[in-house]
């Protein structure tokens, strides 16, 4: 038996009033976690100890005495600026760990907010209505209840974007003993540019490039907000404009990433995708872009947490080598980045590049130790052949 977790997101829309309080509340919040943050600073100062969570928690009672207006904050937010604070902290000391281990990471001491755009209720303060939430402090908000929800509702978080849009987020947790395989085939999968995945059974899936569709009317907006005065109201108002763009961009991506994503993970019962590290593609400029519209983790993310559900298991394997080896008889050389056909020195295979990746990233998989096996799909390469279009997953945008 495991717990599946799982959190559903529903556009909300509070009324005039309480929006106010919202921001309110939220100005609050922001106001508790820097004095929080200070006297985290002071305390470690005068005695080398770390405030801890639950010193936090008695400073806040204390605080709220003293301060009577952080007592608009309902009890389970103030705890949860705690805990803000205090992971903040343990991130904080994680990475200059990290750093004493001669791992690549920055310092960053824990910083004073200039804003926080979100109210969470980890256990209580909120009851769940048909078509609304009742809030503690801020009263019955209207949502729109577009899917229902399975499991017990753990937290409830309400979040303002930056386009002035309202979002409420609820975590649920099930218990669960569906441990199974769908018992469908298994694959391998290269990411890349040209085509955003390439399965080793020969199917693509086109890369949408979300952005460059839209590209054009937000440079055009972000030309138009350079040039507003600082402070006034055509400025905030371009900005509102300029993430409400930004924002539809996001959510088409996510569209493209959770339907793409869904089918996968119920179309084979293994997925093998190579473990890339982002951050430094990204470091090349002239795809930086590219490869952050992309947004591969957020997809390798969201195969994970769907495969829970639906009998596949997901498998990350090392990427080295998989695009320089020959996944016939295993011979590695040099191949260039506008090469798109690897041609083996050794053996002759001739394959198309990504194609030969993905097989030999399920063949790694299995090599690994997962259900997959590299004989099951050698005999594959000899009949794949250059410009071999397969079947085409999802469809272009």
């Amino acid at each position: 038996m495991f717990i599946l977790k799982k959190t559903y997101k529903y556009r909300a829309y509070p009324s005039q009033s309480q929006k106010s309080t919202l921001n309110r509340q939220m100005y609050l919040s922001k106001q508790l976690y820097n004095l929080l943050l200070e006297q985290s600073q002071k305390y470690f100062k005068e005695t080398g100890k770390t405030f801890t969570k639950y010193d936090m928690n008695k400073w806040i009672t204390k605080l709220k005495k003293k301060n009577p207006e952080f007592n608009e904050l309902y009890s389970q937010v103030c705890q949860n600026v705690a805990d803000r604070v205090s992971g903040a902290y343990k991130n904080f000391f994680r990475r200059i760990k990290e750093r004493k281990q001669g791992k690549k990471v920055k310092g960053g001491f824990p910083r004073f907010k200039s804003y926080i755009s979100s109210l969470t209720y980890p256990q209580s303060g909120f009851k769940l209505e048909k078509k609304m939430v009742s809030v503690s402090k801020i009263g019955r908000i209207n949502f729109v209840n577009h899917r229902d929800m399975e499991g017990k509702i753990k937290t409830m978080a309400i979040k303002q974007t930056k386009s002035q849009e309202w979002y409420i987020t609820f975590s649920t947790e099930k218990e669960d003993t569906s441990l199974f395989s769908n018992n469908k085939p298994q694959v391998g999968m290269d990411l890349g540019l040209k085509e955003y995945a390439t399965l080793s059974d020969g199917t693509r899936i086109p890369n949408p490039r979300i952005s460059n569709k839209s590209i054009d009317k937000l440079k055009t907006i972000q030309r138009r907000l350079s040039n507003k005065k600082k402070g006034g109201k055509n400025r905030r108002k371009a900005k509102i404009k300029l993430a409400r763009i930004s924002e539809h961009i996001a959510r088409q991506r996510d569209d493209f990433l959770h339907k793409t994503s869904y089918r996968l993970v119920n179309s084979y019962s293994s997925i093998a995708y190579e473990e890339l590290k982002i951050a430094n593609m990204a470091k090349n400029h002239n795809l930086a872009r590219q490869i952050t519209d992309a947004s591969w983790g957020n997809f390798t993310q969201y195969l994970c947490y769907k495969a829970e559900s639906a009998g596949c298991r997901v498998v990350g394997v090392n990427p080295r080598n998989t695009t320089r080896t020959c996944s016939k008889c295993g011979n590695i050389q040099d191949i260039g980045l506008s090469e798109r056909t690897y041609l083996c020195q050794n053996c002759g295979l001739k394959i198309d590049r990504d194609l030969n990746a993905s097989i030999n990233i399920l063949t790694t998989a299995g090599h690994a130790g997962s259900n997959a096996s590299g004989d099951v799909v050698r005999p594959q390469l000899q009949e794949a052949a250059v410009g071999e279009s397969g079947t085409i997953l999802g469809g272009s945008r």
